[in-house]
């Protein structure tokens, strides 16, 4: 089976929206305002593009990564990596970034049981706190940076469920204040 990875950036309240300043956020960009970087923070993006074999995305983010990401020499990695959209109103993919159609989340379900390396969910807030709420992750990457937003999406659904007990597999803090987390979901 493969091993399904919600990878983020998140202020330490909980929010992951528009952390490189996409449009529309009042606080569009808060992982480069008044935080220092650090290249040592950021290992774990290069380490990820290396050992995922796929890379799985929500409708929005697709839609705002595919006329970036392809151009990108920082992104080689994910652009030479097969992609999967989850999407119900998606009819197609875009010709720059191709990507399979994935309709719901047992099709993700179904893609975890194929031969391959680990799956990479990068963005997509609605899509990582879906798959939490059915027990699809297996592993979180994050990222906490030391800001509080307040609004804005979150990482983890409000859903009324079970505790998720977590497995600390790493982490380390910087000195910009960014903390690295990594966490196993145990089952």
């Amino acid at each position: 089976m493969r091993q399904l990875i919600i990878t983020a950036f998140v202020s330490v309240d909980g929010v992951m929206e528009a952390p490189g300043g996409e449009q529309g956020y009042r606080n569009a960009g808060w992982t480069f305002n008044g935080i220092d970087f650090d290249p040592a923070a950021y290992e774990l993006k290069g380490r990820e593009q290396q050992d995922a074999s796929a890379l799985l995305l929500g409708r929005v983010s697709y839609q705002a990564f595919a006329p970036i990401w392809p151009t990108m020499d920082d992104f080689a990695g994910y652009n030479a990596m097969p992609r999967y959209v989850v999407s119900r109103t998606l009819t197609n993919d875009d010709d720059r970034w191709p990507a399979t159609l994935l309709p719901s989340l047992d099709e993700v379900a179904a893609l975890k049981e194929t031969d391959g390396g680990p799956i990479l969910v990068h963005g997509s807030a609605t899509l990582g706190a879906s798959l939490a709420d059915a027990g699809l992750v297996d592993r979180y990457h994050l990222l906490v940076f030391p800001v509080l937003l307040g609004a804005g999406k979150r990482l983890f659904s409000d859903a009324d469920k079970d505790a998720t007990r977590l497995t600390v597999v790493e982490n380390e803090a910087y000195a910009n204040g960014i903390v690295k987390q990594i966490y196993d979901v145990v089952r």
